[in-house]
């Protein structure tokens, strides 16, 4: 059954005036289609206007039965993995009918999944596989990490068997076992799938690439890096003709002095023949009346080139995409080289970061990465046994969580960051979002209606205004929210910082690209140091 997406006349305004989407009238086939664009383009808007959790300021969007999961899981203090899988009401039915009940409400709501039990097992496989433990539906789901419970979000949205579904950022938290398990899932994905992400694996299944820019949407047909392939031949292709219209200008204008020159040198020389010749007043002014008329044609064919030239010329660069980057200015921490940051101690063994140094922290999900980052930084009142600990020697500390929870959804980018840093400025403070593309009156909207990644650098603008400036980074998977060019950015910007860094991340790339030198792989009790 074709499960289409159209966008018909789509135009959706923030309350604040901000234009997201402006009649975009396109189509999502049938497949998989990944959905790409620049942090804060309007991803996520897009996603939300189709599950119906928005309503478009103008236009529609038809679709039928839509399955819809966000970035970040609402979860309930009591939920369980069956509840987050969907299948609480079957499996409890299910239960019932198995101890005898023959109440009809139970039977009206097992409906046609009688095998619930093993499409829970063949959902939790992956999951237990990766965690090494057991996982039941009935476990409560605030004891999984937050990939492990992505990851069974994920499957729960196959087993509703929707016709369209939309996934915004699905791998996000994801070790290498429940991320593949995710892929698979993706490979044999029946009906329409709308994928919103940074994954390049993922990306690469999609039968569709679709990227929102400048308000407007294009689907390519083919993965990404067809897509991205096609989107730099263009841009090559663009530049080139950019700098062809250059040279053509420069040759009209040219061409433009060199006229008029010449039709001023004879205007001069026929004046001074007419006076050489005596003609009388009237033949003068007639003759030389002509030839002004005459020097006029020439100079507006000559204006009219260089005119001709320059429309090309902004032709031509209209065609060429201009990507906002970014910039991040880390100040000088002042670390030595001999300076202690951080101990880690397990068993009998201990690890020291000492100055400036790259270390990442790995781990399989649910091992305990975060929860050692939290108790280290007195972030938990509890006390969990069974793994490392760590103690810092400096109070320099900034730190940016995977979720982000330092940020207060209801309060606006500007607020947040002003009570982070008390003796700052509205005006330096909107300065420095300004740096990191947060302009405008986006500084005023709530920081619960921005995109994952515009609240990323509203939590990192956070750490740039702290004074005096940490001494230690700990990032917690960086890069889940970040579009490529921000992830190339922040390298770029965490290249000249002078500090010591611990970050938290599954990406390799992104690892060593930051110029990590050492991996802390945590497995539980140990840490196994591997030199990179």
């Amino acid at each position: 059954m074709q499960s289409p997406v159209i966008c018909s006349h789509l135009t959706y305004i923030w309350p604040d005036g901000g234009l997201v989407l402006d009649d975009v009238c396109e189509t999502f086939s049938t497949g998989r289609t990944g959905l790409v664009g620049a942090n804060g383009c309007g991803k996520t808007t897009l996603l939300r206007l189709i599950a119906g959790r928005l309503q478009a300021s103008s236009g529609q969007v038809v679709a039928g039965e839509v399955a819809y999961l966000p970035q970040t899981i609402a979860l309930r203090p009591d939920d369980t993995v069956a509840d987050l899988l969907g299948v609480r009401s079957q499996l409890d039915a299910w239960r019932a009918i198995e101890a005898g009940s023959v109440d009809p409400a139970h039977f009206e709501a097992i409906g046609d999944a009688w095998d619930i039990e093993s499409q829970i097992a063949d959902a939790l496989r992956p999951v237990r596989r990766s965690a090494g433990v057991a996982i039941d539906p009935d476990r409560l789901v605030a004891t999984l990490s937050g990939g492990e419970a992505m990851a069974l979000a994920v499957a729960g949205v196959r087993l509703r068997g929707a016709p369209i579904t939309l996934l915004d950022e699905p791998t996000n938290n994801l070790d290498e076992v429940l991320r593949e398990s995710v892929l698979d899932l993706v490979r044999t994905w029946p009906g329409t799938l709308i994928v919103v992400s940074h994954d390049l694996g993922l990306l690469e299944l999609m039968d569709d690439t679709a990227e929102l820019r400048d308000q407007t949407l294009t689907i390519f047909g083919g993965p990404y890096s067809q897509w991205r392939e096609a989107r730099d031949a263009a841009q090559a292709s663009a530049m080139q003709a950019v700098k062809t219209a250059r040279q053509v200008v420069r040759v009209a204008k040219r061409q433009r002095v060199e006229t008029l020159e010449r039709t001023a040198r004879s205007l001069a020389k026929g004046k001074q023949k007419a006076l050489g010749e005596g003609l009388g007043k009237s033949a003068r002014y007639h003759q030389q009346n002509g030839a002004e008329l005459s020097a006029g044609r020439v100079r507006g064919v000559a204006d009219d080139r260089v005119t001709a030239a320059q429309s090309a010329l902004a032709e031509a660069s209209e065609l060429v995409r201009r990507d906002e980057h970014i910039s991040i200015g880390l100040p000088d921490p002042d670390v030595a080289a001999s300076r202690t940051i951080l101990e880690l101690t397990w068993a009998d063994q201990h690890y020291i970061v000492k100055g400036p140094e790259r270390v990442a922290l790995t781990g399989r999900n649910g091992v305990g990465k975060t929860t050692l980052i939290e108790t280290m930084l007195g972030l938990r009142s509890d006390d969990p046994l069974g793994l490392p600990r760590g103690r810092l020697t400096t109070t320099r500390v900034g730190y940016l969580p995977q979720s982000l929870e330092i940020l207060d959804g209801d309060s606006s980018a500007l607020d947040n960051v002003l009570a982070a840093a008390p003796n700052a400025t509205s005006v330096s403070v909107r300065a420095g979002l300004a740096r990191l593309l947060i302009r405008g009156d986006a500084v005023f909207r709530r920081v619960g209606d921005l995109s994952g990644g515009e609240r990323f650098r509203v939590a990192l603008a956070r750490l740039l205004l702290a004074e005096p400036p940490p001494q230690l980074l700990i990032l917690d998977e960086p890069t889940n929210n970040l579009d490529m060019t921000s992830v190339d950015q922040l390298i770029e910007a965490l290249a000249s910082y002078r500090g010591a860094i611990l970050v938290v991340s599954h990406d390799r790339s992104f690892r060593r690209r930051l110029g990590v030198a050492v991996s802390l792989e945590l497995t539980g009790a140990t840490i196994n140091v591997q030199l990179q």
